[in-house]
């Protein structure tokens, strides 16, 4: 019989495998996530990252071992008893997967209006705020064929912010931006993590916004996690892929003391 995560734990990935075309993606990975925190996994393109954010999200299935969101065991719920889990995480995904035929009040309306209340006035309540929280007042009327990249990933968060949820997951959410509009992302994200005390789970492979946003970091190589800490932590490890990925991304220079930001 599984042990049941402590409280303070808002996800817990243990021993997960997944894998396709007789390809495992995912080899055994274990991580936990605690509440309030931001937990960034980061990794080359291709090590499994989405897929893992996917399982956490309940959008797939592991073919070995659980996946708990706070106290609920998720990967063998049936779809009936998964739906009220989703309720309670938010998907930001990474270009917004925004709905090109509704407003941007619309989009962001579409969960509450399905979920929560089918009341106009609350449901305007509740996207005035969240919209107001990402700063995208006033856009309501636009479609996002008009909305710039960075103004899409707000509204994006705004819409997996209006259904209230206990965790947040992020799909690459600086991908495709430039730096100043991608800061402005990462900022929002702290921010917003901060004011709601929500729990958010960032998947990335831009070490800039990795090591600006997060509390933990872990990273993927070939489907497993080789290192997970504080970003000080990561920063010291003396394994060689990790530290040759961190040099490539800028993080620590090819001469760095492996415990320079210890």
């Amino acid at each position: 019989m599984s042990e049941q995560p402590v409280a303070q734990t808002a996800v817990r990935v243990s021993d997960v495998w997944y894998g396709v075309d007789s390809r495992w993606v995912l080899q055994g990975v274990s991580l936990e996530v605690r509440t309030g925190e931001v937990f960034a996994i980061m990794g080359p393109s291709g090590c499994g990252k989405t897929t893992l954010l996917k399982l956490i999200g309940g959008l797939l299935k592991p073919q070995r071992g659980e996946i708990w969101i706070g106290d609920t065991e998720i990967s063998r719920l049936p779809e009936a008893k998964l739906t009220p889990v989703r309720k309670r995480v938010g998907l930001v995904f990474q270009y917004a997967a925004l709905f090109d035929s509704l407003t941007v009040y619309d989009n962001v309306a579409f969960g509450v209006r399905r979920h929560i209340t089918r009341r106009e006035r609350e449901v305007a309540e509740i996207v005035r705020e969240k919209l107001a929280m990402v700063g995208m007042t006033g856009t309501e009327h636009l479609y996002p064929s008009q909305l710039s990249g960075g103004m899409q990933k707000r509204v994006g968060l705004a819409r997996a912010l209006a259904m209230n949820p206990n965790i947040v997951l992020y799909d690459e959410p600086t991908a495709g931006l430039d730096p100043i509009v991608a800061e402005t992302i990462d900022t929002l994200i702290k921010d917003t993590t901060r004011r709601l005390q929500v729990t958010a789970l960032v998947v990335s492979h831009d070490l800039t916004s990795v090591f600006h946003i997060a509390d933990r970091i872990a990273m993927l190589h070939e489907g497993r996690i080789i290192t997970c800490g504080s970003p000080e932590e990561v920063r010291a490890d003396t394994n060689p892929v990790v530290r040759r990925f961190l040099q490539a991304g800028g993080i620590i220079s090819n001469g760095e003391s492996t415990m320079s930001g210890a």
